[in-house]
């Protein structure tokens, strides 16, 4: 906010009369009546700061997206066709969601049930997960378990362990997991069988790698179409950028 109050008062002195004299010129005691002038003005005309960053911040925001527009189409390939990568919704979905998660992040929780009713309803939404831990060794051994699951028993059984993971808040632990799977009705032994397998660790370093690229920096991130969104999206504000989506491609 400093920042844009700093650039915010520049702009004012560009607008402002005195600015025709090149300041270079000024002596010592004209710079500071100058100075004092412009002080002076800001102070009897505050709503040209808030003008002047309220422009400011729409044009950070427009460089933005087309950086991350940039960005998404620069790794189009992994965000949108990797094998390592678990596909729900609908797999012919006119409409493509990506969700970045960490199982042990608050927001990929708050979120979760918000997704899952989004994509459900919706019907016609492909939806990607990429697991992403980002918050210590628990957030990876969850990771690595849900990995291992859909490498075992399939997309059905990865689903299930990724919404039973996104509830689970007791410490995240071989034996937490072995009986999460119990209580899924699942094979634990096929799933640790799996949780060495080099894929489960190529998963994590892609889709960190990736994260790295497009400088992501939290979880939940999500990719609607060609923007990135980086932080918690309500219900309500998903089903609106889906709609926009569908009406920019209709």
């Amino acid at each position: 906010m400093k920042r844009l109050m700093m650039s915010a008062a520049t702009l004012a002195l560009l607008a402002s009369p005195v600015a025709a004299t090149d300041i270079g010129d000024m002596t010592e005691a004209e710079r500071q009546t100058f100075r004092e002038e412009v002080r002076q003005y800001l102070l009897e005309s505050p709503e040209v700061l808030m003008e002047a960053i309220a422009v400011l911040e729409q044009r950070q925001a427009a460089e933005e997206a087309a950086a991350q527009e940039v960005a998404v189409a620069e790794n189009e390939t992994a965000i949108f066709n990797s094998a390592f990568d678990h596909v729900g919704g609908n797999p012919d979905g006119d409409v493509v969601i990506v969700e970045f998660v960490d199982y042990r992040c608050s927001y990929c929780r708050r979120a979760h049930p918000e997704v899952n009713e989004l994509v459900d309803t919706d019907g016609n939404i492909r939806f990607i997960t990429k697991e992403f831990p980002i918050l210590g060794e628990q957030s990876v051994l969850a990771s690595r378990f849900a990995i291992a699951t859909r490498l075992a028993l399939g997309g059905e059984a990865y689903e299930q362990v990724s919404d039973a993971l996104m509830a689970m808040r007791s410490d995240v632990t071989e034996l937490a997991l072995a009986r999460l799977a119990s209580d899924l009705d699942l094979d634990s032994e096929a799933i640790f069988a799996e949780i060495d397998n080099p894929i489960v660790q190529s998963t994590i370093d892609s889709n960190r790698a990736l994260g790295q690229r497009m400088g992501i920096t939290g979880t939940p991130s999500f990719v609607f179409g060609d923007q990135l969104v980086q932080g918690y999206v309500p219900l309500a504000n998903m089903q609106d950028i889906v709609d926009i989506i569908r009406d920019t491609a209709g």
